[in-house]
């Protein structure tokens, strides 16, 4: 229990400032991007560059982390964090669209260092405490909810004729919180965060053909895939129905809200009702997001169904991680978790991606329509997870019966 209190809440201030840093480039990178590409339906690409850059450093980061240490690791994330954030002002500074592109696959690559800090939480503590550490963590992005958005909108005319040049500047805070934070991070060989973890490993093909392997990377990849895909095209749908920014910085700010609030007691209802019951209801709070958003376009309309769909992602998401910690030993989980956050953020690269182009090709209500194969994907997985659960309680009964 002394390093749950005593890391925990570091790796929740971390938690809070990566998504401090994400909220904020989630409200304005698609808006900054339509300002500075020729090319409007590009407006997404930042964003998306920056899932790109996640995805492909996820892998590296783990094995680098195993290597040297998850906390040694996270202090390579803040240099990058804060090239980007420079690299970010000077762009908009200078209208330069490529340039700006490039800053964002520096927040990326802090990403793929930093999704890892709920994993160094789970790792960090008795089994009987992963899906609380995970919790707690996540809880971390509240703060985010309030800080991003809202920076965004202060710091918007910092610099003369440079929108959003100021609240990219201001990023740097962030990164040097998280810096500060990290100092006092103590990860102990408990944790196996020092290198050379030993013991027997199975092939990752063998890890990959479990039934719960699938059924967490299934709901984490498209449960993370839908929620981007539909919030990156949100200020752009709000833009063209002439809502002004003030309004898009207020559904994403409640939108941040629902994402992490629920994770002061996530971990809870994990315990208490089960891993199927939460990411069932996960699901259905995604299918809600998508009927509120297809019967209207007002602020209450784009509110709601954005408060939905950071709530669906909330028990999606961290349901699958504490399910994906339930299917690797101590000896696997590097290749095991560089090779779930590759598949997770490979989706939400392509869903980012393609949400510019289909919002600003198609409309709205086709990129609403698009995510619902995704949603049945994941409810179909999460009725699997229930028939796996019923046959182990079924095979648990039968052992007890002959004892």
């Amino acid at each position: 229990m002394s390093s749950f209190f005593r890391n925990i809440p570091l790796l929740s201030i971390c938690q809070a400032m990566m998504m401090t840093s994400n909220s904020l480039i989630i409200t304005t990178s698609a808006l900054v991007g339509f300002s500075l590409a020729d090319d409007k339906s590009l407006a997404t690409l930042p964003l998306a560059s920056q899932f790109i850059a996640t995805m492909i450093m996820s892998i590296p980061a783990s094995y680098i982390m195993n290597k040297i240490g998850r906390k040694q690791g996270f202090m390579i994330a803040v240099a990058f964090g804060i090239t980007g954030s420079l690299l970010a002002t000077t762009a908009i500074y200078n209208k330069e669209f490529w340039l700006f592109t490039l800053a964002t696959v520096f927040f990326g690559c802090f990403n793929g260092f930093g999704n890892y800090f709920r994993f160094a939480a789970a790792d960090t503590v008795e089994a009987s405490l992963k899906s609380k550490a995970i919790s707690v963590v996540m809880a971390g992005g509240l703060i985010a909810a309030f800080i991003g958005p809202n920076l965004a909108n202060i710091s918007k005319d910092w610099l003369y004729d440079s929108p959003f040049a100021g609240s990219y500047a201001a990023l740097t805070i962030a990164y040097i919180i998280t810096l500060a934070a990290l100092i006092f991070l103590k990860l102990s060989s408990h944790s196996n965060e020092l290198h050379g973890t030993s013991g027997p490993t199975r092939s990752l093909a063998s890890i990959a053909k479990q039934p719960k392997f699938i059924i967490a990377l299934i709901c984490g990849m498209f449960g993370y895939g839908v929620m981007s895909l539909v919030m990156t095209a949100t200020p752009l749908a709000m833009n063209l129905h002439a809502h002004p920014f003030s309004d898009t910085s207020f559904v994403i700010q409640w939108h941040i809200v629902a994402m992490f609030a629920p994770s002061f007691f996530t971990g809870s209802l994990i315990k208490r009702f089960g891993l199927f019951s939460v990411l069932l209801t996960g699901t259905l709070f995604g299918f809600t997001c998508v009927a509120i958003n297809l019967n209207g376009t007002s602020v209450l309309h784009f509110w709601i169904a954005l408060a939905f769909l950071g709530l669906s992602w909330n028990f999606l998401f961290i349901g699958a991680t504490t399910l994906l910690t339930e299917t690797y030993t101590d000896s696997e989980r590097a290749k095991t978790q560089a090779t779930n956050e590759f598949f997770v953020f490979s989706t939400v690269a392509i869903a980012s991606l393609s949400a510019g182009g289909l919002q600003h090709l198609y409309g709205w209500q086709v990129v609403n329509i698009g995510v619902i194969p995704l949603l049945v994907l994941i409810l179909t997985s999460v009725i699997w997870l229930k028939f796996i659960e019923s046959n182990e309680c079924y095979k648990i009964k039968s052992r007890l019966q002959e004892t």
